[in-house]
């Protein structure tokens, strides 16, 4: 298994909803059964594919060794690429890291 961090993007209303939990959710855990997350080297790519519109994301850092519930590495297709998919909420203790990134403006 894989022990890298993994990152979850949120916009920042989304993040706000959320920090009053003991854990993260997302709305892609009921509707396909896990919460989508990034590689290091996905990250800024998929920032800019999902969040283009955004002027500033929260990117959560996770320890995946914190998590409580599976993270299976899974293909995208419509990437070609393995994608962390954590299978059940994140549990706010695997969060180790929030932080705003600005999203770089493709003009």
């Amino acid at each position: 298994m894989k022990t890298d961090s993994i990152y979850h993007i949120v916009t920042q209303a989304q993040w706000a909803l959320q920090q009053s939990n003991n854990y993260y959710t997302q709305a892609s855990l009921l509707a396909e059964g896990f919460i989508h997350c990034s590689t290091a080297e996905q990250l800024q790519p998929t920032i800019q594919r999902y969040y283009a519109a955004e002027q500033q994301v929260v990117v959560l850092t996770i320890n995946p060794a914190l998590l409580t519930v599976p993270l299976k590495y899974e293909l995208a297709p419509s990437v070609g690429e393995l994608f962390p998919h954590v299978y059940g909420v994140i549990n706010m203790v695997a969060i180790i890291k929030v932080q705003i990134c600005k999203v770089a403006s493709n003009s």
